[in-house]
């Protein structure tokens, strides 16, 4: 298996910094899910097989200090999309933001605002059915008919995708059960159905099309769902790591007893989870399942980066990569995301293409809301209607060497719960329920709460300052079986 960069790849990326923005670019959109930092090109332990994305690494820019813009899937990228925090949309937990703000223009209706074809497919949006904002694509691609007609679902592991035999898979290889559904599922699928897998199809047809030539300027937007459970993969990815070489991340004993009481009750019972998976001596099971699932996502990656090399479009076009947020394995005691501490909010960002510089890596903070307002910079895009409330970082892609940081936000799960996080400080609040903070240079696993101490006061005044001065409503709470009407191959919501 040869899952190495092409020659030509590497040719025609190594000349995309050089390229005049004075050409309106391209831009390739590509999502993955649920990935954490584990990347070759971010030398973590432990460290993913990621050819591919690392050497969009080496040809363009990589955040290794770049933040989600909400806690999980839904919340993440509704503000993607939107350009704006859960604290003004009230999408702390839902992604409809075009339903109670229908004034709000997504991000793919600015680029077709801009004269852009859009086409879009896979998990870009959140994955239930209603959860796609249909404004504005050109095309936006799904497997079957039935997906067009119940809502636009993603349905990745339903009847016609290939799952392991036994199914479930979550009888333990010593005969002890782990769990029972599709969480904290992981095997390997036989490979010669690797064809057959959703993100796969999805993948193939972002390569075809990008082998059509275009007139028009276009914003290809493909997400998959590697490496979100159940972490299922042809099992050849499986093979690509020995289980006795696969390390643990660093956890430390008692490592809720300096949080807040409220929160460490709540985060005592979820830790339930990365106890029973330690009782039956599952934990570098389960890290393989994920590692072979980023490597079957940076294989897929690895097919629409050769197609774009092999493109017309190769040198006039952006490339952008994110993952929607991070991803515990029992550091703190969490397995999953739905935090605000390091291992949710810190994600790949990784840019190449033209006006972006090449092979650099920078450490100064940023957000994946800074994506919308950053296209509008490089793209000549409209300004939408809604204000953007990230920042445009094109000055730092074109030039990270003189990027100065600064601090981002992050909203939480519910209104005035927030982190505050910069380049040397984590600063945590739960509305009335408590805080937390971290000196990140001298604790970066977060095991020693500041917050208590008198000395801090002044610090954490200042990151409270930054937060927004209020806090938006949770939004509208739609039921998929009382409030989303189906159309034909269309859908909207309504309150009943």
């Amino acid at each position: 298996m040869n899952l190495v960069k092409p020659l030509l790849f590497v040719l025609v990326v190594s000349s995309l910094a050089h390229v005049s923005l004075a050409k309106t670019p391209n831009v390739l959109f590509l999502a993955v899910d649920d990935m954490n930092d584990w990347l070759g090109c971010l030398e973590t332990t432990p460290c993913a097989i990621t050819p591919n994305i690392d050497r969009l690494a080496d040809w363009g820019v990589n955040f290794t200090n770049a933040h989600t813009a909400g806690v999980f899937c839904a919340p993440s990228r509704a503000a993607i999309f939107s350009g704006q925090f859960a604290s003004t949309t009230g999408c702390y937990r839902t992604a409809t933001y075009f339903y109670d703000h229908p004034q709000i223009e997504p991000l793919q209706l600015s680029f077709a605002k801009s004269g852009y074809e859009t086409f879009g497919a896979g998990k870009l949006f959140h994955h239930p059915a209603g959860a796609i904002d249909q404004r504005g694509w050109t095309e936006f691609f799904l497997r079957n008919q039935s997906q067009r007609e119940s809502g636009w679902p993603l349905d990745s592991w339903s009847e016609e995708t290939p799952f392991p035999d036994p199914f479930p898979n979550s009888i333990y290889n010593r005969g002890q059960e782990i769990t029972g559904g599709l969480f904290l599922e992981w095997g390997g699928i036989p490979n010669a159905r690797e064809e057959k897998m959703a993100d796969t199809q999805r993948i193939n047809w972002a390569v075809e099309k990008l082998k059509q030539k275009r007139e028009q300027p276009f914003f290809l937007a493909v997400g998959i769902y590697a490496p979100h459970f159940p972490n299922y993969c042809p099992q050849k990815y499986f093979d690509m790591y020995d289980i006795d070489d696969i390390q643990h991340p660093p956890y430390k004993p008692n490592d809720l007893d300096d949080l807040p009481p409220k929160i460490k009750k709540i985060k005592t019972a979820r830790s339930r989870i990365h106890q029973k998976l330690e009782g039956l001596d599952a934990i570098e099971d389960a890290i393989h399942g994920y590692l072979a699932c980023m490597s079957y996502a940076d294989a897929m990656m690895g097919r629409v980066l050769d197609a774009l090399a092999a493109s017309t479009h190769a040198d006039n076009t952006i490339v952008v990569l994110w993952s929607d947020h991070g991803y515990h394995h029992g550091e703190k005691g969490d397995w999953g995301k739905h935090t605000l501490w390091e291992r949710t909010s810190n994600v790949p960002f990784i840019w190449a293409g033209p006006g972006v510089a090449r092979g650099a890596e920078t450490d100064v903070t940023t957000s994946l809301i800074d994506m919308y307002p950053t296209f509008v910079d490089m793209c000549g895009l409209p300004q939408p209607h809604q204000k953007l409330e990230g920042e445009s970082i094109a000055a730092t892609l074109a030039d990270p060497a003189t990027a100065q940081d600064r601090s981002v936000y992050l909203p939480h799960m519910n209104p005035g719960e927030y982190a505050i996080i910069n380049r040397n400080w984590r600063y945590i609040r739960y509305g009335e329920d408590g805080e937390e903070l971290y000196d990140v240079q001298a604790d970066p696993h977060e095991w020693t709460n500041l917050a208590g101490r008198p000395e801090h006061d002044s610090l954490k005044a200042q990151m409270r300052a930054l937060a927004p001065k209020t806090f938006a409503e949770p939004g509208t709470k739609l039921n998929l079986r009382r409030n989303l009407v189906i159309e034909g191959e269309t859908f909207h919501w309504e309150e009943k």
